[in-house]
């Protein structure tokens, strides 16, 4: 998905921390970190086993970025900040239509580890939201490994998908969907599983509105319309961390009964639901199992 050449990213704050490298994959460490990557990718809240014990904080240097909306058409990290701007944007609009009082979440690039409100993470845990810090983590090189390890086409759209999703739990934070839910438990049709699809449902619903949000105040859209090749390529995404396609490539075979995400045809249901009818669309809680 390509931003207009004179749309307005400033807006978008983004802290990027340390220097982004590739995960490495060589031995058995390597593999395993990429399979718990694949299988944390687009939590929520349950980082438990995942967290650092050493307490360290994110390695090098932090700044903002600053990025130029040339650079966000071609360097991984301005897209960030340029999705960053456009996505704030959508909620700042969206939000009180649907009854929330609307702040926007930090967004962080690390690499390696950061230090968060929920403790240490490491970049095995994959993009994440934490509630306590309402921050959005994420370590770009998690688009190679999908693309490298499993297959994902991993386009720009595809790439935006991922901030949106976690934007979604943030939109779950501060409405107080989160509250109550039991997040301990798996299945199909868990309180696990139906979050993480509604937050798929929401990155759908900014994704159908991106082409015609522009900044406060008005202004030059900041994304043009995605294609059906950009379009297809974030479906690609959605599918590739579905938990039955997680499960077939690491195990060998599926267990529903494990699954804290969803399927990959189920990913990409909301994702569409949420792209064709808005964010009115995404109540996964209300939905009996069989059409989850």
């Amino acid at each position: 998905m390509t931003f207009n050449d004179n749309a307005d990213i400033s807006s978008g704050k983004v802290t990027r921390r340390g220097r982004n490298t590739a995960i490495g994959v060589g031995g058995g460490g390597g593999v395993i970190a990429i399979i718990v990557l694949l299988i944390s990718a687009f939590t929520g809240t349950d980082l438990s086993g995942l967290l650092g014990a050493d307490g360290q904080g994110p390695a090098g240097p932090e700044e903002q970025l600053n990025c130029t909306v040339e650079q966000a058409n071609t360097d991984i990290d301005c897209r960030v900040q340029g999705a960053t701007a456009a996505i704030d944007a959508y909620w700042v609009k969206k939000a009180p239509d649907l009854g929330i009082t609307y702040a926007t979440p930090s967004v962080n690039i690390f690499s390696g580890q950061v230090q968060t409100g929920c403790g240490t993470a490491s970049t095995a845990v994959g993009p994440f939201y934490c509630p306590p810090d309402q921050g959005i983590y994420l370590d770009t090189s998690f688009y190679q490994q999908l693309e490298q390890q499993f297959g994902a086409s991993a386009g720009s759209l595809a790439q935006m998908y991922v901030l949106s999703h976690e934007w979604g739990h943030h939109i779950q934070n501060i409405s107080g969907i989160m509250e109550g839910k039991d997040l301990q438990d798996t299945g199909p049709t868990s309180d696990s599983v139906r979050l993480e699809l509604q937050a798929d449902c929401f990155a759908g619903a900014w994704a159908g509105a991106a082409s015609t949000t522009t900044p406060e105040g008005g202004g030059t859209p900041f994304l043009k319309t995605f294609t059906d090749a950009e379009l297809a390529d974030a479906l690609n995404a959605a599918a590739t961390v579905g938990d039955d396609n997680i499960q077939e490539k690491t195990q060998g075979q599926t267990n529903p009964e494990g699954w804290t995400h969803g399927s990959s045809e189920q990913r990409q249901r909301w994702f569409t639901i949420g792209l064709e009818q808005g964010p009115e669309s995404c109540n996964t809680f209300e939905v009996a199992g069989d059409q989850l």
